[in-house]
């Protein structure tokens, strides 16, 4: 796999993401959220730069394999009601998402065993941009 792009993700987030993740039973998208967790550049919410990913962001994206664009919400999995325009960030591609910024890919394990490749293309909302984040 290619080497990893830098990511930023909240103190808010990570605190939010490490007690959902205590709850889950292991898998490897969980391992992987951990890792990526682990390795991020943590910031105050209000020191998130504008052209990151957090959670509840909504982002547009492509998949280089099949060109596909997406626009998606990134959201907890207790905010998942079936809309599909939300993606989990338990989800392989919702845990590959977190604290990348325009214009970064990444090559992420995909559900069946294929590597996928994500490039984001626009941040359409985020809540530390838009000042709609509870501390």
């Amino acid at each position: 796999m290619a080497k990893l792009p830098p990511i930023t993700v909240s103190t808010l987030d990570l605190a939010r993401l490490e007690a959902l993740l205590e709850k889950q039973p292991d898998s490897d998208t969980v391992r992987r959220l951990e890792d990526e967790l682990d390795r991020a550049n943590v910031v105050a919410p209000t020191e998130v730069p504008d052209n990151i990913v957090t959670m509840n962001s909504t982002i547009t994206f492509t998949m280089a394999s099949s060109k596909e664009t997406f626009t998606k919400t990134l959201c907890y999995p207790r905010d998942m009601d079936g809309a599909k325009e939300k993606i989990s960030v338990l989800a392989p591609i919702g845990a590959a998402l977190i604290g990348l910024a325009i214009g970064q890919s990444i090559q992420w394990p995909g559900p069946n065993g294929k590597t996928l490749q994500v490039t984001i293309t626009a941040i359409d909302y985020q809540p530390e941009r838009a000042g709609d984040y509870q501390s």
